[in-house]
């Protein structure tokens, strides 16, 4: 009787030589570790050496985004700061051979070959943690049992981390958001950003006297996040704006095959046991299509022929997934908000364009151009609300409505985004009028549009351009980032 192949232990320390090559080497290879970084990569080392509050560190977001290559850079970081490249483990857990092994017995193997102790811990980054059978036990046991481990990790679907798993997790893991690049950190990218002031809120800094970021070098940069995406492997290969054309067919092409389909046909089906894939992709082309307006479940629902629960479970995975993000209608009240009247967002412009192979058409439609706009800075100010941990919705009443609630309660803001300062404020007025405290932290922001502080207009309502806006934004929300890391620059 053949049983077929079964692995032996030199299987498994010939995949834990190749996963730690810098084990031998003392180095990790600069094409996994490359010396152009996201503002994550340059200070989680920090946050594991100190490990105070004692916690795992869970990094999430979409794919592409740049996750594992995150976590190499902390293992060179480590490495360069006198850690001994020993003690710093690697185990990608959706490789074949490693995806069906308890991860305790991983952990232990290792843990069985060193002197590790609380004073010289092993350091163990598990890539694509939540394919790892009872990942979320084998952490709360970690912790629990005080293993001398410092783990981080990543996940691109968050659907394995849903209500129970976040129970094991309370208390003992961190989670990080790594969203698409936004404009300030593709200018870190390029090296043509520089350190921002610091202010507590994003009020503080938007009503700052003087307030005014340069322009000069970004609106061209803009386009490219808009049509190409916020993901780093696309946004830093060489690009000549004479080939742009190029450049957005290519990235559409790669997006679409592992943004979408990876996550639709793979993530959501392994974390969620969702056994109907297409219906979630005819669903997310559905979603692509209503960008930036008021969701219709109702509507979508008979389309697509699925009933209003598995609209909003289905939903739900694709929120989970970082593919899009809903905003419910602001109240000014908790206990108010409202379920009904979401507005639909996608985390990256360019990813819903892959979702509708859209092709070159963004580049020839103001009123489609005027769509991808919002949703670049909606999704800029969704990246500061979750650093900051402040709620992000939208204002509707009747016909009337505003783009963007940021509901710091420290200080609430209002934005309305439009693709010219001409644009119309009845909706921010109407808003005023029901909310008063809005008044004076209301803004259009828009291109060209000049720099006029709330304060300084009767109607309460200031003026930003969209691209000094978007610097600030992401000013503040790398600065959220560090503070919930509890690490510096």
């Amino acid at each position: 009787m053949n049983v077929g192949w079964q692995p032996q232990p030199s299987d498994y320390q010939r995949v834990f030589s190749e996963q730690n090559s810098w084990q031998s080497s003392g180095a990790v290879p600069e094409a996994l570790a490359p010396s152009t970084e996201r503002s994550l990569a340059s200070v989680l080392w920090q946050r594991l050496i100190r490990n105070d509050p004692r916690r795992h560190q869970v990094i999430l977001g979409p794919r592409r985004v740049g996750k594992t290559t995150v976590l190499y850079q902390t293992v060179q970081h480590l490495i360069e700061n006198s850690i001994d490249p020993k003690r710093i483990w690697w185990l990608r857990m959706d490789h074949p051979l490693l995806i069906e092994v308890s991860l305790g017995d991983l952990v232990r193997s290792m843990l069985n070959g060193s002197d590790a102790d609380d004073d010289n811990p092993l350091f163990v980054m598990l890539d694509e943690v939540v394919y790892a059978r009872d990942w979320d036990l084998w952490l709360k046991t970690f912790y629990d049992e005080n293993w001398p481990v410092r783990i981080a990790a990543t996940s691109s679907a968050t659907a394995g981390l849903r209500k129970q798993r976040r129970e094991s997790g309370v208390g003992r893991w961190e989670e990080h958001q790594l969203m698409p690049c936004q404009l300030d950190e593709f200018l870190n990218l390029l090296g043509l950003a520089e350190e921002p002031e610091a202010f507590g809120t994003l009020a503080e800094r938007l009503g700052a006297p003087g307030f005014e970021l340069p322009m000069d070098p970004v609106t061209g940069l803009r386009t490219a996040l808009l049509l190409v995406g916020g993901f780093p492997e696309l946004l830093l290969k060489p690009f000549d704006p004479d080939k742009l054309e190029l450049h957005v067919l290519e990235s559409q092409r790669v997006l679409r095959s592992d943004a979408v389909e990876r996550a639709v046909y793979k993530d959501i089906p392994q974390t969620s046991g969702v056994d109907n894939p297409l219906m979630l992709e005819r669903l997310l082309y559905a979603l692509a299509g209503q960008v930036t307006g008021i969701l219709s479940p109702t509507g979508i629902g008979k389309d697509l022929g699925i009933a209003q629960p598995t609209f909003d479970r289905y939903l739900s995975y694709l929120e989970q997934a970082y593919l899009i993000f809903p905003l419910t209608n602001y109240s000014g009240s908790e206990q108010n908000v409202q379920r009904r009247g979401r507005k639909l967002y996608f985390v990256d412009s360019a990813v819903r364009n892959a979702a509708l192979h859209r092709g070159l058409a963004p580049l020839s439609d103001p009123v489609e151009q005027g769509l991808l706009l919002e949703n670049l800075v909606a999704s800029a100010v969704n990246t500061l609300a979750a650093h900051a941990g402040v709620r992000l919705h939208h204002w509707r009443d009747g016909n009337r409505e505003v783009d963007l609630i940021y509901d710091d309660p420290r200080q609430p803001l209002a934005f309305e985004i439009a693709s010219s300062p001409s644009h119309g404020r009845s909706g921010l007025a109407a808003l005023i009028e029901r909310q008063p405290h809005f008044r004076g932290h209301s803004y259009l922001i828009a291109p060209q549009a000049g720099v006029i502080h709330p304060d300084e207009e009767a109607s309460g309502i200031g003026t930003l351009p969209v691209d000094t806006f978007l610097l600030a934004v992401g000013a503040q929300s790398h600065q959220a980032m560090l503070n919930r890391l509890g690490v510096t620059a």
